[in-house]
C-alpha cells in the first residue's frame, strides 16, 4: 500500500467532515434543480415523489460504497484510488479517465451557462467579447483561490455553499406555507399518469449524481477514514430531505402547470412573492458559480492522482512550493473547461456524462466488494459497515440496470472512451 502514502506526500491535509460535506453538497446541488422537478413529472407523473424516494434508496447503496471504501483507501483522487488498489492500474486509469472527462464536460457546459445568465442580468454588459472576459476573469479568480490552499478552498466553498442553498430551503418552507396556510395550493391537483419512470429515475440519478469530485481530495482530509464517511452521511442526507421537499413544494405550487414551466422554481414562488420568484432565479445563475468553485477544487486532483501514478506527465504532479496544492493540475483543467466553455464544442461530448457517473459508481461498488474481502486498510481502522457486502452487490446492480437505460450513442461513447484508454495504457507501458 505504499504506492497510496506516496500519492499524497507533500500534500497538506487541512480538509474536515464540515468542509468536505459542504463542498460535496454543493457539488450534487447544481443549477438544475432549479428545473428539474418539472423533467422529473413530465416522466414520472403523480410517481414522482416515489421516483425520487427509489433513486434515494438505490442511490444510498452508491453512498455506503463509497464511504466503505473511503474508509479503507483515503488518498487523492477518491474513485480512482479504490478502484486501482481494488484492481489495479489499468482499471485505475479508466476509471481516473472517466472521473476527469465527466468533470471538465460538466465545467465547460455549467460555466458557459454560468456567463450567459450573468449576461441576461446584466444586459449592460452584452459587448463584443464580454462573453469570454466574464469567463476567464471568474476563472481566474477560482484559480487563485484554489492554489492559495486546500483549506482556502474549502472555506471559500463552504460559506458559498450555505449561501447558495438559502434560496431553496426559503423556497420548500415559504412553499409548504403558501400549500397548506396561504390558499395558494395549485386548482389543478397533480396526478398526471406515468408515462416513463425509468427516464424520471435516471433524472434523479442524475440530481444526485457529482460526489465523486470533491472525495478527489481525499489525500487532503484531516483523519479520513471517520471524516469522510461523516461527510457523505450528512452531506447527502440533507440533499435528499431537500430534494424531496422541492418536489412536493413545487407540484403543490404548479398542479398540472409544471409539465409547461420551464423555471417551475421560480415560477412556484411567484404566486406568493414576485420579489422571492426573483430571488430564485437570480439563485439559478450563482448555483452555477459555486458549483465551479466545488469542481475546481476536487477535480484537478484526478489529473494529480493519475501523475503521481505514473499515467500522465510528471508536471501534473507538481505541487506549490508553499502551499502544497497541485498548481499545474488546477490551471490545467481550468484553462480546458474555459476553453469548452468559450468554444461550445463541449456539447457534443456531454453525452458521455451520464454514462461515466454510471460506470464510476458501478466500478466503485465492485472496488468496495473487493477492499473489504480483501481487509485493505491504510489510513487508520475502516468504516467496517455491517451488511456492505450485500449492499454492494445491490449497489453493482443498481448500477447496470441504469446503464440499461442508456442509448445507443451512450454505449458507444462509453466504449470509445474505454478503448482509448486501454490503448494509451499499453502504449505508454511499452514507451517505458
Amino acid at each position: 500500500m505504499g504506492a497510496v502514502t506516496d500519492r499524497d506526500e507533500g500534500l497538506h491535509k487541512s480538509v474536515g467532515a464540515v468542509g468536505l460535506g459542504f463542498a460535496i453538497i454543493t457539488e450534487v446541488i447544481g443549477a438544475g434543480i432549479f428545473s428539474l422537478p418539472a423533467a422529473i413529472y413530465l416522466y414520472a407523473g403523480h410517481a414522482s415523489f416515489a421516483a425520487y424516494v427509489v433513486c434515494a434508496l438505490a442511490f444510498g447503496t452508491i453512498v455506503l460504497c463509497f464511504a466503505e471504501s473511503a474508509s479503507r483507501v483515503a488518498t487523492s483522487g477518491g474513485a480512482y484510488g479504490y478502484v486501482t488498489v481494488a484492481f489495479g492500474e489499468l482499471a485505475g486509469l479508466i476509471i481516473g479517465v472517466l472521473l476527469w472527462l465527466g468533470a471538465v464536460l460538466a465545467f465547460g457546459s455549467i460555466a458557459s451557462a454560468f456567463a450567459d445568465g450573468i449576461i441576461s442580468f446584466f444586459p449592460m454588459l452584452k459587448f463584443p467579447f464580454s462573453r469570454e472576459l466574464i469567463l476567464v476573469s471568474t476563472m481566474f479568480v477560482f484559480v487563485l483561490i484554489n492554489i492559495k490552499g486546500v483549506k482556502e478552498a474549502a472555506s471559500f466553498v463552504s460559506i458559498t455553499t450555505f449561501i447558495k442553498v438559502i434560496p431553496l430551503v426559503i423556497f420548500v418552507f415559504v412553499g409548504f406555507w403558501g400549500i397548506y396556510f396561504g390558499g395558494h395550493h395549485a386548482t389543478q391537483v397533480a396526478n398526471r399518469p406515468v408515462e416513463d419512470f425509468g427516464r424520471a429515475l435516471l433524472l434523479a440519478i442524475f440530481a444526485f449524481s457529482g460526489m465523486e469530485t470533491p472525495l478527489a481530495i481525499s489525500g487532503e482530509v484531516k483523519n479520513p477514514n471517520r471524516s469522510i464517511p461523516l461527510a457523505l452521511f450528512w452531506g447527502m442526507g440533507f440533499i435528499v430531505i431537500l430534494y424531496l421537499g422541492i418536489q412536493y413544494a413545487a407540484e403543490g405550487l404548479l398542479g398540472h402547470a409544471l409539465i409547461d414551466s420551464k423555471t417551475p422554481l421560480a415560477d412556484g414562488m411567484a404566486k406568493i412573492s414576485p420579489i422571492l420568484a426573483g430571488l430564485l432565479l437570480f439563485a439559478a445563475t450563482f448555483s452555477r458559480l459555486i458549483w465551479l468553485s466545488a469542481d475546481t477544487m476536487g477535480a484537478p486532483r484526478f489529473l494529480f492522482a493519475l501523475s503521481r501514478d505514473g499515467m500522465l506527465p510528471k508536471v501534473f504532479s507538481k505541487l506549490h512550493p508553499v502551499n502544497g496544492t497541485p498548481i499545474v493540475a488546477i490551471i490545467f483543467h481550468v484553462s480546458v473547461g474555459t476553453i469548452l466553455a468559450i468554444s461550445g464544442t463541449f456539447e457534443q461530448l456531454a453525452i458521455l456524462s451520464g454514462m461515466a457517473s454510471a460506470a464510476i459508481y458501478l466500478f466503485v461498488c465492485a472496488s468496495t466488494f473487493a477492499l473489504v474481502r480483501k481487509n485493505v486498510a491504510t489510513r487508520g481502522e475502516p468504516l467496517n459497515f455491517k451488511g456492505i457486502i450485500p449492499i454492494a452487490i445491490i449497489g453493482f446492480v443498481a448500477m447496470a440496470v441504469s446503464i440499461c437505460f442508456s442509448t445507443a450513442a451512450d454505449i458507444i461513447g462509453f466504449l470509445v472512451v474505454l478503448s482509448a484508454s486501454v490503448a494509451y495504457y499499453f502504449l505508454s507501458r511499452m514507451a517505458k
